[in-house]
């Protein structure tokens, strides 16, 4: 029996699938389900009617992405040197509104109950100064007892240079806490500037348990429809990973979707022979922004919500629009659009599952740049009866037509795009109008030649598989993974 291989992506509004069979490729979508990821994933592999069929999946996941931006991940000690257990909350000091003499506190990242310093101590030469004794690790399991947390981070300073009082404490946690998921800083970023090693240390802790709950669920599911599989998860580097250390790795995950899409413009540019892309990933939530200039980008920069994220990871702008941005009315009477999105459920207006407040895809078919007899993700129709119902009501609130109406969600919306590519090519000195723009995304190609048009940009590529190709560069991402360590 052929091993088929396929890719999937798992959107806010869509679970994208690439199979790859004998040569011929098949696409597919489904809508998400951002209660249970898995079950979008496990029904788009029934409808593809690959019962029994041995596979080999490469998956991007977002479930660590949202619990990061929602702030939804495990109960999570933090275990620092003695008199830094602050570190993560105190951060760099650096303001969000720079002249601001009011500021809106920030939550702390781990509750001040949840951190605890340990007698322990390691110079910049890699000495020990002071080595944990076993009145400290009786402290310890004290805090472990009354807190009951889920999952441990460890982050001791200079731990880069030698890692033996981290180990120490990891092995001790796995001997006395089996239940627990330890992580520690000298594995997940061996670098130096503790604020930053200590957030992915943090990050990769409290969204472990996660990370492998739902990759335990993902394997049942696969496994009764497909004995014979293999699964690797694609990180934000680029590259894939073998399933059974992505748990371990979630940090590295956190980008895994969209790093899908920006391996696939690495591809497509070197089967076109294009040095310079500019491109956009338009799916139903957000739009991701990268550039390809030789190369694809990376960054030890990046940022989730509010948090640094210094693990490499592909070098993009994400910006609240997409299909299902919603068009509102501010509290000034002016029209918005995003950052709000009607996701999977209940989607735009015209899904005709509930949705009632009108977005850009309500726009695209209202005006006819989406035809009224589409049907989108393998077979769902559109309604157009229900966009133009959402429509009339916002047009109602701006005392304006509904063609007005719409046509104004669709041009803020472009020009919420042209700000995002604008970031990430004019701000950084690189000209539009040298570069190519690639779209990709379900909605994507909706916007490509109005975007072009902003940029002064005179051509633009559409991909045969623009909708999925997020999925599609899952197949043609190369396995590794990028490591780092400061040299002292």
């Amino acid at each position: 029996m052929t091993k088929c291989i396929i890719g999937i992506d798992t959107g806010g509004t869509f679970t994208d699938f690439v199979l790859l069979r004998d040569g011929e490729v098949i696409t597919h979508k489904v809508l998400s389900t951002p209660d249970s990821p898995e079950r979008a994933i496990l029904k788009g592999l029934d409808e593809l009617g690959l019962a029994n069929s041995p596979i080999d999946m490469i998956h991007g996941s977002t479930v660590a992405t949202n619990a990061a931006l929602e702030g939804k991940g495990v109960k999570t000690l933090y275990i620092a040197n003695v008199g830094l257990e602050d570190v993560l909350s105190i951060g760099r000091q650096q303001r969000r509104s720079l002249y601001s003499l009011a500021p809106t506190p920030r939550a702390k990242p781990v509750p001040s109950e949840c951190c605890v310093g340990v007698a322990a101590r390691t110079a910049a030469d890699g000495c020990d100064i002071q080595v944990l004794q076993a009145k400290g690790l009786e402290l310890l399991n004290r805090y472990l007892k009354h807190e009951r947390p889920s999952a441990v981070a460890i982050n001791l300073v200079f731990s880069f240079v030698n890692d033996q009082q981290e180990l120490a404490l990891e092995e001790w946690l796995n001997q006395h806490w089996p239940q627990l998921f330890v992580s520690r800083s000298s594995k997940v970023l061996p670098e130096y500037r503790e604020y930053e090693r200590g957030i992915a240390t943090w990050l990769n802790a409290c969204l472990g348990p996660l990370m492998q709950g739902y990759l335990l669920r993902l394997e049942q599911g696969v496994k009764q429809l497909h004995p014979n599989y293999t699964m690797a998860m694609m990180q934000s580097s680029g590259e894939t990973l073998d399933i059974a250390q992505a748990a371990e790795q979630s940090v590295r995950l956190l980008l895994s979707g969209p790093a899908g899409g920006v391996a696939a413009v690495n591809y497509l540019a070197c089967e076109l022979g294009e040095e310079r892309l500019l491109s956009f990933d338009m799916g139903g939530t957000s739009t991701d922004v990268a550039v390809y200039n030789q190369g694809i980008g990376l960054t030890t920069e990046g940022r989730i919500g509010e948090y640094p994220v210094a693990v490499p990871m592909v070098d993009m702008h994400t910006i609240g629009a997409g299909g299902g941005s919603i068009g509102h009315v501010d509290d000034g009477g002016c029209l918005r659009v995003g950052p709000g999105s009607a996701g999977a459920m209940p989607g735009p207006a015209c899904y005709g599952k509930g949705g009632e407040l009108p977005t850009v895809t309500d726009a695209n078919l209202y005006l006819g740049y989406l035809p009224h007899f589409t049907l989108l993700a393998g077979g769902m129709p559109v309604n157009l009866e229900g966009a133009e119902r959402a429509l009339t009501e916002l047009a109602s609130q701006l005392g304006v037509s509904v063609e007005e109406a719409a046509s104004g969600i669709l041009e803020l919306a472009n020009e919420n795009m042209a700000a995002a590519l604008r970031v990430m090519s004019v701000e950084r000195g690189l000209l539009p109008s040298t570069f190519t723009l690639v779209c990709f995304g379900g909605a994507g190609g909706l916007h490509l030649c109005a975007l072009a048009e902003k940029l002064g940009m005179s051509k633009a590529i559409i991909p045969q598989f623009g909708g999925v190709l997020s999925a599609f560069g899952m197949l043609v991402a190369p396995k590794g993974g990028q490591w780092s360590r400061s040299w002292c």
